[in-house]
């Protein structure tokens, strides 16, 4: 995972065959709706388990640029900054944050 890309958390892949099996879950819902919600429910248990395993290896990458026993320069700390902001933005599926807000009330 390129922690500088914008793009989707899994792999297209893996998006393509969830997808797949997506529409196979909703597709036997007719046939046998319990079965189709139960799949549903491990198939989601499933993505929220890989994407946590993605967040925690993401944040330990992140954390490692930074936290060392030496003390980093301001140009490491930098892109430190830069990748905890692309991280961000991705998991909000933003690609800027919003302007700062003024400390003193317009009146």
């Amino acid at each position: 995972m390129n922690p500088r890309d914008d793009s989707a958390f899994l792999p297209a892949e893996r998006m393509d065959d969830l997808r797949e099996r997506w529409a196979d879950i909703q597709a036997e819902f007719v046939d046998d709706p319990r079965a189709s919600v139960k799949e549903a429910h491990a198939m989601v248990a499933e993505i929220v388990n890989d994407l946590t395993e993605r967040f925690t290896n993401e944040r330990a990458s992140l954390e490692s640029q930074w936290n060392r026993d030496e003390q980093p320069d301001t140009e490491e700390l930098r892109i430190a900054l830069q990748r905890y902001r692309a991280f961000f933005n991705r998991l909000l599926g933003t690609t800027e944050v919003s302007p700062q807000r003024s400390a003193a009330p317009s009146n």
